[in-house]
């Protein structure tokens, strides 16, 4: 079973299908998912968070393919504020998104930190690579302020439309010598 994390501000909790009704309120914004792969259901259907829990990400999960998290509030714990996810996928390791309330204060870089260092620390995995749309500055941000690096670029699908898709890479090392105190 994959563990709660906690962060300064943040509750990473395990998605269960209690989740649903949450993510069917925040979810389906054309802010949060127009940078999202093509295959996310675009008008987002009413029963499209049951779905994806019952047919997507509960049983990844259960086969250990997947980790899931709901991303809360410490203050609030009740609202589910977004979501956050590790694949063991060929080049797409992690996603993420936020409602549209909360992007801008720094919540998805805390959330981001807490489970990478659970993909190299306790998954022990040696890289990871985040598929991203060119044009979303803001998850750009993220890969950049936590020592990614840009390694190709190629045609994507996205909700929005066909645009560039960057892959960004760290390895494990990069990771824990980022996270050791200067010498």
């Amino acid at each position: 079973m994959q563990p709660v994390l906690l962060t300064d501000r943040l509750i990473l909790r395990p998605l269960t299908l209690d989740d649903a009704e949450g993510i069917q309120q925040q979810f389906p914004h054309w802010d949060v998912v127009r940078y999202l792969n093509a295959l996310v259901p675009w008008p987002y259907p009413a029963e499209g968070a049951r779905t994806y829990l019952e047919q997507i990400a509960l049983p990844a999960m259960a086969r250990g393919e997947e980790w899931h998290w709901s991303i809360r509030l410490k203050s609030a714990p009740e609202q589910l504020i977004g979501n956050i996810s590790l694949m063991d996928e060929q080049d797409n390791n992690r996603g993420f998104w936020l409602g549209p309330q909360w992007q801008g204060q720094g919540l998805m870089s805390e959330a981001s930190a807490a489970v990478t260092d659970y993909w190299f620390g306790v998954l022990k995995r040696p890289v990871m690579r985040v598929p991203k749309a060119a044009p979303n500055r803001g998850s750009r941000r993220i890969s950049e302020r936590t020592g990614m690096r840009l390694i190709r670029t190629e045609k994507g699908e996205f909700v929005e439309g066909s645009f560039a898709k960057d892959i960004w890479e760290m390895t494990r090392d990069e990771w824990l010598q980022s996270k050791s105190p200067s010498q």
